[in-house]
């Protein structure tokens, strides 16, 4: 009789695990949907991620897109063949910001993924761990930190030469630190939990502890700083192609778009209005979506 009951405690335990993930991402969806500031910028990353993908498909000129010059429409003012107006080399620029949709979401994603790849499991065995080995991993964090991250990229990439690979890359080396700083506090508080103390008391090894108990936890926070970060990271590589140092003509980048344009502000404000309105949009959303899954997931934050 005894077991029986153990038996169904058990499966109702599972069960209840199993549903959990499914509530969270109701209630997730239940507060975006009531929150219209966080509902507009699911629709606009939406719509983002859209464009990114679909891009070459959505562009009235794709060719000019992907920097084919057509000098006899050039620096056209908006019409209804070319909605954004034309650049200083007759492209349409409906069509570049549409196609540089698809680097900014590549470069911002996989700057994310790289920092957190790095950064969690180092915050993780630093808080974890302790001693040594977290003055160690702390140390080196903290001569990261040391410099601004787009001061330090700037370096990186100025060593590696321009380009949109480097810049990725530089960005990514410049933004694993915070993921590390970030978990390792949320190690630290978890390791004193009971069923970490639990799991070490049966002889589970360190690195199983970690991958199965402290990492899944952090993931709440890793989510949402990941969230605002790609947003910041979308500003940190336009501010990186405007100054020279991301991507190179003639590929479609709107931070590009802007610093070329910047010299016809005053007669074509066209060609560097529209590139800048996708940045800030596009940033924007991220970080409107950051604060909401923040308040989700932080009851002490909720408004």
């Amino acid at each position: 009789m005894q077991i029986a009951e153990w038996l169904n405690r058990r499966g109702g335990a599972a069960e209840a695990g199993e549903l959990a993930p499914r509530r969270q991402a109701a209630h997730v969806a239940y507060v975006i949907l009531r929150d219209p500031l966080a509902l507009f910028s699911v629709l606009v990353i939406l719509a983002f991620v859209l464009v990114a993908i679909a891009g070459p498909w959505l562009a009235p000129f794709p060719e000019q897109g992907y920097g084919k010059t057509n000098v006899a429409t050039r620096m056209l003012p908006m019409s209804r063949e070319h909605p954004f107006g034309t650049d200083r080399l007759g492209r349409d620029l409906l069509s570049r910001v549409i196609i540089a949709a698809r680097p900014a979401l590549l470069v911002s994603l996989g700057v994310v993924l790289i920092a957190i790849l790095i950064g969690a499991p180092l915050g993780a065995l630093a808080g974890f761990a302790g001693g040594r080995l977290d003055d160690l991993i702390m140390r080196i964090t903290d001569l990261f930190l040391a410099f601004p991250s787009l001061l330090l990229a700037m370096a990186i990439v100025a060593a590696l030469g321009p380009g949109l690979e480097h810049a990725a890359m530089a960005l990514a080396i410049s933004w694993w630190p915070w993921y590390t700083r970030l978990v390792r506090g949320m190690a630290i508080s978890l390791r004193q939990r009971y069923f970490v103390e639990a799991a070490q008391s049966i002889g589970v090894p360190s690195s199983v502890i970690i991958l199965r108990h402290i990492l899944p936890n952090c993931l709440s926070p890793i989510l949402v700083q990941a969230t605002v970060d790609i947003g910041t990271v979308i500003l940190a590589s336009m501010g990186l192609a405007f100054i020279g140092l991301g991507a190179q003509p003639p590929a479609p980048d709107w931070g590009l778009m802007v610093s070329e344009g910047r010299t016809f502000i005053l007669d074509q404000w066209w060609y560097s209005t529209f590139p800048g309105l996708a940045i800030f949009i596009t940033v924007l959303a991220f970080n409107l979506l950051g604060d909401t899954l923040r308040d989700i997931f932080d009851p002490r934050q909720y408004r």
